[in-house]
């Protein structure tokens, strides 16, 4: 009789949405609910709170709201990036939004705010002005307090072309918050841009991480190696600044293009036994001249792996400042029939050097520090890589 009580009970709890069942009276709830409370497993505290609540709270209750609260309660005691979609918010994910388009910025939601990584070059939000650590309170007035990520994506920042959407944010240095007026442009961004910087460097800016971006570098390096004689080639700046975002497999294959061999980076799971690792294959598309790559807070995810794992085999010199420190990955889980899913943190980046940089960023080789240049001539990370890869001669010229 108990094992058949406790499999109603059971029942009754996880099938809430689309259940109407009778109130009954209030010392019967009461009973079974300290009875749930005295067993062992922690999920049967769950259960009898939730019995509780809904069988005996004075007002009646949507039993699907109480389930989605549940739910945010749990993953509200995990790290920032995991959030719960409920079933309208995980619909809408999944209808296209070819006619939207959004403001060319990586957000991040970090303790209860919206913190920008960074905008990517030339898009909305670079012209606008907007900056890496800026903290979104607004948009059009309206408070985005409690929003998750996907909610303020969806809901505020993508929307028709040629639209303007007000955003207020918290600047560092900034007594009063800013209000910058942005306006949604379809913008074809070029992933990687390149130059020769005098007679003797390739410059190679990756603007973002994307499946177009390891074939678009491996064109610009081709390109400037027939620009430059092999005798005058000294080396190549990898400026990775400000590229807010990457998948981990697309920035697998960037760092590969310049390691002959040797790990990439590592995905640590729930499970410490299982750890996904991630490897170089011979072939450099440099063919091994010298490397310096640029980062700072606006570097950020695949750009990290990049960065990481060049440092780590000491294959180039890291400079500028610390990196933004997004160093996992989440998972999409669906969780049933019209229930929503839960975007999960499932795993952590470690470089080959056995860093975990989630949350701590990567420290360059050499410290640069500097505001956002406004100009090339200006630009003091990239004076101080090109005349580390010139040499003492540029040192001495300098001086």
């Amino acid at each position: 009789m108990r094992k058949r009580f406790r499999i109603l009970v059971c029942a009754a709890a996880c099938m809430t949405l689309g259940l109407a069942l009778i109130r009954p009276q209030t010392f019967f709830v009461e009973a079974r609910a300290q009875e749930r409370v005295s067993e062992p497993r922690e999920l049967d505290r769950l259960i009898a709170a939730f019995e509780r609540i809904r069988m005996g709270y004075v007002d009646q209750l949507d039993q699907s709201q109480l389930v989605d609260a549940a739910i945010k309660g749990m993953v509200g005691k995990l790290d920032s990036q995991s959030s719960y979609l409920d079933w309208p918010l995980f619909r809408d994910m999944q209808i296209s939004y070819r006619h939207l388009v959004g403001l060319g910025v990586e957000v991040i939601a970090e303790k209860g705010r919206f913190k920008v990584i960074a905008p990517i070059d030339e898009s909305p939000a670079a012209k606008a002005g907007l900056k890496t650590n800026d903290v979104i309170t607004h948009v059009d007035g309206v408070s985005v307090q409690g929003f998750t990520t996907d909610q303020l994506v969806l809901d505020k920042l993508i929307g028709p072309v040629d639209s303007q959407v007000r955003l207020t944010i918290l600047r560092e240095g900034q007594d009063k918050p800013v209000e910058l007026t942005l306006v949604r442009k379809m913008t074809p961004f070029r992933a990687v841009r390149s130059r020769e910087e005098g007679d003797d460097i390739g410059y190679l800016r990756v603007r973002l991480i994307n499946e177009w971006t390891l074939p678009a570098l491996e064109m610009a390096v081709r390109e400037l190696s027939n620009q430059i004689p092999a005798n005058r080639l000294k080396g190549y700046v990898l400026d990775l600044r400000n590229t807010p975002y990457g998948p981990r497999n697309m920035a697998v294959s960037i760092a590969d293009a310049f390691l002959e061999e040797g790990e990439i980076v590592a995905v640590k799971g729930g499970n410490p036994e299982k750890i996904e690792h991630f490897s170089a294959h011979p072939g450099d598309i440099t063919n091994g001249k010298p490397l310096v790559v640029l980062i700072n807070g606006g570097t950020a995810s695949g750009a990290e792996i990049v960065a990481g794992a060049l440092q780590a085999h000491k294959r180039a010199t890291v400079m500028g400042t610390r990196s933004f420190g997004r160093g996992s990955e989440q998972t999409i889980i669906p969780l049933g029939v019209r229930s929503g899913a839960l975007r999960l943190t499932t795993g952590r980046y470690v470089t080959p050097a056995g860093n975990a940089f989630d949350g701590t960023g990567i420290l360059p080789d050499i410290e640069v520090r500097q505001d956002d240049p406004s100009s090339q001539e200006n630009d003091r990370e990239l004076r101080s890589a090109l005349e580390l890869l010139r040499g003492p001669t540029a040192q001495r010229q300098k001086d």
